[in-house]
């Protein structure tokens, strides 16, 4: 079995944050860090299968171990997509009180010298593989409480986003207003006899039309923001 050789992990400095924070990447922000919890509980089970001689169990725990090697890797480090530590909340759950980073890294090393051991048959993969089972609750008590920074950090971009649109609504609002104002005085004008009021009256319809779509976007919007 390909094992990654394990290096000095590089002190991770908080980022700049990306210039358009928008739900679709907290989404995938959120996604990956629940694939962390996932793919940690998927390698200590194989694991324990592994030990227990399931065939296949060791490839399978091996492959969730590089998948939460990865997610971690981008979630700190960030890709062309996505952002790492990019603001004060991320940077205290990862290297606060909790030590987040630390603990998922030593979970991470643990894991691979368990499965090293297993693999090799070597009289230390049983109490390798207690340690790791042991780790697996207060890791997961970790990656939960990262998760919910990532679910509160979206919920205020999605609040923040809201407000600004209730914001610009109501801009659109008082231009609307404005408009009846004036289709209200194209229609003074459409009632006069002539030629001048005929060519107003059309005016005055289209106006009426415009306002009135206007309204009916502000009504949608202002739904849409509030769902």
């Amino acid at each position: 079995m390909l094992h990654l050789e394990r290096t000095q992990e590089p002190t991770i400095r908080k980022s700049r944050a990306p210039s358009k924070l928008s739900g679709e990447l907290f989404g995938t922000l959120i996604n990956l860090s629940g694939r962390r919890r996932f793919t940690s509980q998927r390698v200590v089970l194989f694991a324990v299968l592994a030990s227990q001689g399931r065939d296949g169990a060791l490839q399978v725990a091996d492959d969730a171990l590089m998948a939460f090697r990865e997610a971690h890797s981008a979630l700190m480090e960030g890709t062309d997509q996505i952002p790492g530590i990019f603001c004060d909340e991320l940077h205290e759950v990862y290297f606060g009180a909790a030590q987040g980073d630390k603990v998922i890294r030593d979970f991470i090393g643990l894991a691979q010298r368990a499965l090293d051991a297993i693999e090799a048959c070597s009289p230390d993969g049983q109490s390798l593989l207690e340690r790791l089972v042991e780790s697996a609750t207060p890791l997961l008590a970790v990656l939960n409480g990262i998760t919910q920074v990532y679910d509160d950090l979206a919920r205020r971009q999605a609040a923040l986003v809201r407000k600004q649109l209730t914001g610009v609504m109501g801009d659109i609002q008082s231009i609307a207003k404005q408009a009846h104002i004036v289709a209200f005085n194209a229609q003074i004008v459409a009632a006069r006899p002539g030629a001048s009021g005929r060519e107003f009256s059309v005016v005055a319809s289209e106006l009426s039309r415009i306002t009135s779509k206007i309204d009916e976007l502000v009504r949608e919007a202002l739904r849409a923001s509030a769902a």
